[in-house]
């Protein structure tokens, strides 16, 4: 079958015609003839061997790509987390992770959706339990998953959102999602501190949704930290580190502050957490995305280009997706 194939460790995936179909080895497993697959950090990372799950890995030949949308042998459309790598004509999906997809949603929307979405909902919903009416700081948001947060956030009640980027067009496009309030991290220290502290002494931050995590989330924890009277209860959630992995953290700011700090990632989900994850809010979010109430940018290659396609410079807000 056609397929995008990492052969050797630290190469980038090559397109092949004759890779052997994968087969079922399970009644919990299904083949899906692949239509698209959306190609994410994620992917990258576990290709090349430097993401955490895969680090005691043993490396052999595989096709990539962790999730895809297509048909199964019955005809029915689905999204399906990949048992087998999922850019390829052929896949194994877990039928326990699969969901059928509205039929107003277009393949590269269906395949670029869910991986956001992972990044998004779960953070907000499970780690910061999301309130009605509450107030959400989404840092690092001019990404494809920050673009997604913003509008989940705003469909889950969220009553003020602001988002913090460095593109300063791209922040302004973030009014039109649902925002309403942009900080520019491309300002100095000491005025980005400034904005942040003047918009929690109005109205108290209840949420942060962390995309870069680096000296960004030093300078956010800074702005929400106490004066030694009662604080505000804060729920820090960590879901990236764009910026940097690491940061330096003063056990003052944890001392002065009502603060939780959490992440949200692969591991960090219950297996309750993530059914409902696969049972309820996926379908959802298919559903507001066919209804165009939700709304994803994807750039559309063809499996044949997976090569040159794979470190392709995209707008980042936008979804690189290959279409099989």
């Amino acid at each position: 079958m056609k397929a995008a194939v990492v052969f050797q460790k630290g190469e980038l995936p090559k397109y092949t015609k004759e890779f052997p179909e994968p087969k079922v080895q399970s009644e919990n497993e299904l083949l899906i003839l692949v239509k698209a697959s959306a190609v994410k950090n994620l992917d990258k990372m576990q290709a090349s061997g430097k993401h955490y799950s895969t680090q005691n890995e043993i490396f052999k030949e595989k096709v990539v790509g962790g999730d895809g949308i297509g048909f199964l042998e019955d005809g029915t459309r689905v999204y399906g987390i990949g048992i087998s790598g999922m850019i390829a004509e052929k896949a194994i999906v877990d039928k326990n992770r699969i969901v059928k997809l509205p039929e107003n949603i277009d393949d590269a929307t269906a395949a670029a959706l869910p991986n956001a979405v992972m990044g998004s909902a779960p953070a907000l919903l499970f780690r910061a339990g999301l309130k009605t009416g509450e107030t959400v700081l989404i840092n690092g948001a001019t990404g494809v998953t920050g673009k997604i947060a913003v509008q989940i956030a705003k469909f889950y009640g969220a009553k003020k959102v602001i988002v913090t980027g460095r593109n300063e067009s791209a922040l302004k496009e973030l009014l039109a999602l649902g925002a309403d309030e942009i900080i520019n991290l491309k300002q100095d220290s000491e005025a980005f501190l400034e904005q942040l502290k003047n918009s929690h002494n109005q109205i108290p931050i209840d949420v942060v949704i962390d995309y870069l995590w680096g000296q960004s989330a030093e300078l956010i924890l800074s702005a929400l930290k106490g004066n030694g009277s009662f604080s505000h209860r804060t729920r820090y959630v960590t879901v990236g580190g764009m910026m940097n992995d690491t940061i330096t953290l003063s056990s003052s700011v944890l001392r002065s502050t009502d603060i939780q700090i959490s992440g949200s990632g692969l591991g960090s989900w219950t297996r309750e957490e993530m059914k409902l994850l696969i049972d309820r809010i996926l379908p959802e979010m298919f559903q507001l995305a066919a209804e165009a109430k939700l709304t994803i940018d994807t750039v559309k290659i063809p499996l044949k280009d997976i090569e040159t396609a794979w470190d392709i410079n995209i707008d980042g807000g936008k979804r690189l997706v290959i279409i099989i």
